[in-house]
């Protein structure tokens, strides 16, 4: 049946963390008990506050299709948010909210990229912006990093990997996998090199924004130079613990906003009605109001980087935002567990799911075949017992 399929999907790969998900899943069905640390989804319920507004919603009879771009109201809310939080400035028509910040960040590459565009993509990256990139012709350019530079990509290194083909460089702060941060001097050194290409397209996927570790946020769009070379995709699925409800949103310049709003009246029109109302009131409560998150992501850290310095074999670094670690575990590539040879960090990984009942992501997927990303967004009594499976299974 393949045959009969387009090429465009037959060559797409699966999303590895939905993937992982899945067989996770399956296993569970089967009565096994797993664990699982692959999904980058916080395990706190939504917020009272923003479950009441979308309660309203429904009682005010929110029902219609909505803008295609979003509520007039929402967009004032993510103005308002930007200005903030980041200090961006934007005006409605620069602000366009879609089904999640996945759906936003393939608006940008279907509306920008033309076949055989590269896009850089400092690895270790978001399982999807290879392919995102790929679906829309253009040609994903990894830029290595590595653990001891806690897999941040250098001034140095950005500028030798430009070249006359490179359209865009997408990234993420803090980011998936990874968990650095970009300070805004290391920001403002990558925009020193990225202003001298003014036809590049810089995508900052700020998702994780809120859950930073080391201070306060910094964004590329910031800087004066970089506002008309920057898109900032954000949303509330991670900061909100609002996954299921798919916001995403873009702040930009007006010619790309304006070809997103098109792009996306042709495939999925507006956004939910109910979960736009209540990201409204999300947008609009205090960063305070979601600290609590933030600080028990930051205890979960510490836990999980204690446990792992106990499992020989196992590189960390301390990761400053998001809820991943990312450790590089080749140290067991060659080596004979349990009967099973683990010669990738692929094997490594399904090695844990079968022996251990732990779900995590190879770091193949990320564009680090040295590493694993195990997420920490579950309690404290799930990291533990998990850390404790790893340790048994890696002393067979």
């Amino acid at each position: 049946m393949n045959s009969k399929l387009s090429n465009r999907v037959n060559e797409m790969a699966t999303s590895a963390t939905l993937a992982m998900a899945a067989k996770a899943r399956e296993l569970r069905e089967e009565g096994k008990d797993i664990i699982g640390l692959s999904l980058g989804e916080p395990d706190f319920t939504i917020p009272e506050f923003v479950k009441d507004a979308a309660i309203q919603a429904v009682k005010d009879d929110y029902h219609s299709y909505t803008p295609v771009d979003g509520y007039g109201d929402l967009k004032q809310a993510i103005i308002t948010k930007f200005k903030r939080d980041n200090n961006i400035s934007y005006e409605p028509s620069q602000i366009v909210v879609s089904t999640g910040a996945k759906q936003s960040l393939a608006n940008l590459a279907m509306v920008l990229l033309n076949k055989g565009d590269e896009v850089l993509l400092p690895a270790p990256y978001w399982v999807s912006y290879s392919d995102i990139s790929k679906l829309a012709g253009g040609v994903p350019k990894e830029i290595k990093t590595s653990i001891d530079n806690d897999f941040k990509v250098t001034a140095r290194e950005l500028e030798a990997a430009i070249t006359p083909k490179t359209k865009m460089i997408i990234y993420s702060s803090p980011c998936n996998p990874s968990g650095s941060v970009y300070s805004r001097d290391e920001l403002r050194a990558l925009a020193d090199v990225l202003v001298k290409y003014p036809n590049i397209i810089v995508v900052s996927d700020e998702i994780y924004e809120h859950i930073n570790f080391v201070g306060k946020h910094a964004s590329i769009a910031e800087f004066d130079d970089m506002y008309n070379q920057t898109v900032v995709v954000n949303g509330v699925s991670k900061a909100y613990s609002m996954t299921g409800w798919r916001v995403g949103y873009i702040g930009g310049p007006e010619w790309i906003a304006r070809a997103c709003n098109k792009m996306q009246g042709q495939i999925t029109s507006g956004t939910n009605c109910i979960a736009q109302r209540a990201t409204i009131t999300a947008l609009k409560s205090p960063p305070s109001k979601i600290q609590f998150m933030v600080d028990a992501f930051k205890e979960r850290r510490s836990l999980i980087l204690d446990l792992l310095s106990e499992i020989p074999g196992i590189k960390t670094n301390e990761p400053e935002g998001a809820f991943y670690v990312f450790p590089d575990i080749s140290y067991y590539f060659g080596k004979t567990l349990r009967g099973k040879h683990i010669n990738s960090a692929s094997d490594f990984s399904l090695y844990l799911l079968e022996e251990a009942n732990v779900a995590t992501v190879t770091g193949e997927a990320f564009g680090d075949p040295n590493c694993i990303r195990i997420s920490y967004a579950a309690s404290d009594e799930n990291i533990k017992e998990a850390m404790k499976r790893i340790k048994e299974v890696l002393s067979a």
